[in-house]
């Protein structure tokens, strides 16, 4: 199991960041890709300081150039990429008919055409080797839908349905695709959005009573089903959709 190659999109903070402490602590050796290169390098620094092995890898998701240098700076340093972890994002509360083109745009190729990008590029050499691992992160707003989020539940739907199709598609091949969908969860695109709200405490506030748990998730909760994933023993689960929401999604 120790020293095959993860790459985690989204890495250099919040779930993503949890994501590859959690990754490492399995054994793997972990890419740490981010278009924040700083939040990347402290990630990378928290692995160290454990003994774990990991680089820092600037990657725009939104940029196919970008992701295809992210990859071969992967393979360069620490080998083909085994294991593949999409959880880069971005998304803002507002009403559908507040948005326009130009934001539809932003959301869709962060959320849906950033997952095809790192997906593409990284599948080939999986197959070839006859084992790997796919985890998307998707939202339970893609699941049942989420108010002031019509785009991005557009996308993150996408990305469920996406990641099904792959596993159909190399289920022959020794790869398994998976998706892990977050509710509400405390972290720093969350308190950014919120901070981006004239009603912030109140939007905390109802998802908080939307939980039957009745509070918002960890990061550390939400990585700990993306490492069962990516695990030998999950050989047998592919096409599978496991939301980490307190109950929030029951289906």
């Amino acid at each position: 199991m120790n020293g095959r190659v993860a790459m985690v999109t989204g890495g250099g903070s919040g779930i993503g960041r949890e994501i590859c402490i959690g990754v490492a602590n399995a054994g793997r050796k972990v890419a740490v890709a981010d278009v924040n290169l700083d939040g990347a390098r402290e990630t990378v620094a928290q692995i160290s300081s454990s003994g774990g092995e990991a680089i820092a890898v600037h990657v725009d998701v939104s940029d196919s150039d970008a992701v295809q240098q992210g990859v071969l700076q992967t393979v360069d340093e620490l080998g083909s990429v085994d294991i593949l972890v999409n959880c880069a994002g971005w998304d803002e509360l507002m009403p559908f008919l507040d948005t326009d083109e130009e934001f539809w745009d932003r959301i869709i190729e962060i959320n849906y055409k950033g997952i095809l990008r790192t997906v593409h590029a990284c599948l080939p050499a999986m197959i070839e080797s006859g084992w790997g691992r796919i985890v998307n992160i998707a939202s339970d707003a893609g699941r049942v839908g989420s108010s002031f989020e019509a785009v991005y539940s557009g996308a993150k739907g996408g990305v469920i349905s996406f990641t099904k199709t792959i596993a159909r598609e190399v289920a022959r091949s020794g790869i398994t695709a998976n998706v892990v969908c977050p509710g509400p969860t405390d972290t720093p695109l969350l308190d950014g959005i919120v901070a981006a709200s004239d009603d912030g405490d109140k939007i905390i506030g109802a998802m908080a009573r939307a939980v039957p748990m009745k509070r918002v998730g960890t990061p550390e909760e939400v990585a700990s089903g993306v490492v069962y994933f990516t695990s030998e023993d999950a050989g047998f689960v592919t096409g599978q959709t496991l939301s980490v929401s307190g109950g929030l999604t029951m289906s």
